[in-house]
Order: C-alpha cells, then structure tokens, then sequence
C-alpha cells in the first residue's frame, strides 16, 4: 500500500515539472518573437517620438572669480551718550529711530547749579582782581607787584628803616648814642626788607589766585556746556534709556547712536581663500527678506588668522544711504577675487545633475546627444563649464526627459545663448 501511495506522489511531481518546463519555453519563445518583451514596446531611444526643443550654443564670457562668505552688517560708528557731569534731566529731544545730525542738540539737564557755579567763580575773580588793584570790568593782565599796593607800602618801611639806620650810624660815630640805640635801628631795617620780600611774594600769589579763579570760571562754564548732550556724528538713535525728570550719574547712558552710512559688513574668509583676498575688490551682499544684491568694498583685512576657527576677518564697507539696510542683520556676501576671466558658460536650465554627474544634451543630426561635463561657478543664471564641451557648441535648454539618441526637432524661434527658455513637451 506505502509503495503505490510513493509512486502516485512521484508521478504527481513529475506532470509538475514538465508543466513549468513547458511554460518557461513558451515565455522565451514570445520574448524572442518581439511579441511580450520591452524591445517589443518600440525598441531603443530611436524609436520615442521626436521632441521640439529650443537650444542654446557654449559661450565665451567673462565670468568673475568670487568668494562665498557670510557675516554680520554692524554699524560704522556707534557711541553710548551721556553726561559728563551729574544732574536731572530736563529735556531730551529725540527718541527711538530718530535721525540727528552732528552737533544737533539731544538732551539737555537742568542748568541752575551750573549757573549758580558760574556766578560763584566770577566773584572769586573779581575779589581777586580787587586784591591786584585791577578795576572789576577792565582788561585781564599780569601785574608788576612793584605796582600793588602791598608792595608800595613795603618799599615805603624799607626806606624809612634805611634812613633811620643810617642816622643812628652817624650819631653812633660822633659818640652821641649808645651802640643799642644803634642795633635796634639795623634790627628795624631787616624787618622793613624782610616784610618788602613778603610784599612781592603776596602780590605774586594774588597773580597766581586770579588765574586760578579764571579756571574755576572756564570749569563752570564747560560743566554747563557738557550739560547738553549733543550728537559727535551723523546717525540714527538706537536706543533710548532714560526719561526726563531722571537723575542721571556721571557717564550713565542716555542715548545709543550709531551711524547707518556706510555700514560695515564684518566677514570670516577661510584660510584656503584668504590669499586672494585684498583691500578695494568688490563685494556683493544680500540680506534675509531680500533678493536685491547691494555693493560694497573690501575695507579693512585682519592681519593675522583665527586661531580657533582659520578664518580672517576682513570688513567691507557698504554704502547706506537710503538706510534700508540695517546693523545686525545676517549677510550673505560674495568677495570678487578676480574679474573679466574668460570661460565657458551655459544656461543653468540645460545641466543635468544625478548621482554626482554632470551632463548637458547637445543635437546632432537630428538627434539628441548626451555630454558628460564638469562645472563650475554660477552667476546670473549661467554656469561655467569646465570641461566636456566647447565653444559653439549646442545644448538642449531645459531637456526635461530627453534622453540620449532620442529625435529632436530644433525650434529655432526664441533661441537664446544666455538665457534659458521653456522646452516644449512631447
């Protein structure tokens, strides 16, 4: 009974095979007859339909040589405004955004004790000036203390003391007083010499206190000037940290202002292409929220490199007039390193980029031909072709899924070298 049962089983498995064996025949049958294989679909490239398509040729343009770089726009002067003397706001004229000019007047804190300080110093002048002999509204000028009335009154003691000295000598010589009459005599002439030194040496300390008196007047009068905040340059105000009414110490900020024109776009170059970087080579910046590129200059190179970064720092300077851009913001920049090199450029629209590849679609007898090539830069919608094509050379704008070896029909209305166009689908 086993044996018949293993026999069924066998004969089962071999009317199996022979049926796959029979089907698989048949599949390399209809494959080979073109009748269920792809080539059956309409065989390779040259059998599609032809695409119309628009061309371009390679040209041969001037390209510059740029630096990719980002950084921060920051402004070309900033200064944090405040007194240099102590006191209580009184006005303040501008506020936030405001636009000043240099020496435009900004604040100003109340001017009483300033005043007060003046009068006290013009006083002390004139007292001073009383003490020389000098008339309380004429001119300013050094006195001979031979001329002050100290001095005269000196001079007039040493004189009599002379006199008197000189009286007792001769009495003295004829026997006619005692020798103390005549000692106390010379005592009294070096006390009337001492005191005409001390007269002279007055007047020149009342000199010297009327010029001291004369720079506690300009110190007053430049402590009421510095009362007044003004404004050191042309710019706008960044911020304001004070309200009038307010005490304000010596120094304390009351106004932030910064110029806006020019401003300084600061840029980290790395050390690969910090070689060519130099100072007057032109930059072309752009800013978030904007597409429209602004000029600049390169101003300013670091002379040595970051240690932790590589990087130099280098600040071009960038026109502002209309102040639409704004210190702080994040930039994108392009340093031109070299100009007016000439090279080779296509449409961007006709490189085809995959896995790494490169490659452009030019038109040879009628049909498309595919170019293996290897770019380079990008400017204004062109890119430079480094090698695997040539000057004059035609190339397909825009080739969609054009493929090699597939027919094309060349539309030659609106044909451009530089700017790409529309190609028209199958």
């Amino acid at each position: 009974m086993v044996l018949k049962s293993l026999a069924a089983v066998l004969l089962v498995s071999g009317l199996v095979s022979g049926l796959a064996l029979s089907a698989c025949g048949d599949d390399r049958t209809a494959m080979s007859s073109g009748k269920g294989g792809p080539e059956g679909k309409g065989g390779g490239p040259e059998s599609l339909p032809a695409r119309e398509v628009k061309v371009a040729r390679v040209e041969t343009a001037s390209l510059a040589r740029t630096v990719a770089v980002s950084g921060t726009l920051a402004a070309d002067e900033e200064a944090e405004l405040g007194p240099k003397v102590a006191g209580r706001l009184a006005s303040l004229s501008v506020d936030l955004g405001d636009t000043v000019r240099k020496g435009q007047t900004l604040a100003r804190l109340a001017p009483t004790d300033f005043e007060l300080r003046i009068r006290q110093a013009q006083n002390a002048i004139d007292q001073a000036r009383a003490q020389l002999g000098l008339p309380a509204d004429g001119p300013l000028q050094v006195v001979d203390p031979q001329d002050t009335a100290v001095v005269k009154q000196a001079a007039a003691n040493l004189n009599q003391a002379r006199l008197t000295r000189d009286r007792m000598a001769r009495l003295f010589d004829e026997q006619l007083i005692p020798r103390q009459d005549l000692d106390a005599a010379e005592a009294g002439y070096q006390v009337a010499e001492a005191r005409y030194q001390e007269g002279i040496e007055t007047a020149r300390s009342r000199q010297a206190l009327l010029g001291q008196r004369l720079s506690e007047l300009a110190i007053a009068r430049q402590q009421l000037s510095d009362s007044i905040i003004t404004a050191p340059f042309d710019g706008r105000i960044r911020e304001r940290s004070a309200s009038v009414g307010d005490y304000v110490a010596v120094g304390q900020p009351v106004l932030v202002l910064v110029r806006v024109h020019p401003l300084r776009l600061r840029l980290e170059v790395p050390e690969r292409e910090a070689a060519g970087i130099r100072t007057g080579q032109a930059v072309q910046l752009t800013v978030e929220g904007e597409e429209k590129p602004y000029p600049g200059r390169v101003a300013r190179i670091s002379p040595a490199l970051r240690e932790d970064s590589r990087t130099l720092l280098v600040e071009a300077e960038v026109p502002n007039p209309a102040g639409l851009l704004r210190p702080g913001s994040f930039a994108k920049a392009e340093i031109v390193t070299q100009t007016g090199e000439p090279t080779l450029l296509v449409p961007v629209s006709a490189v085809i980029s995959f896995a790494g590849i490169d490659k452009v679609l030019g038109v040879e007898d009628g049909k498309a031909v595919e170019k293996q090539v290897r770019i380079g830069r990008r400017s204004d919608g062109r890119v430079e072709i480094l090698d695997g094509a040539a000057a004059g050379d035609t190339v397909v704008i825009q080739p969609g899924n054009l493929v090699g070896g597939q027919p094309v029909t060349v539309n030659s209305s609106g044909n451009s070298a530089t700017a790409p166009s529309t190609a028209i689908a199958p």
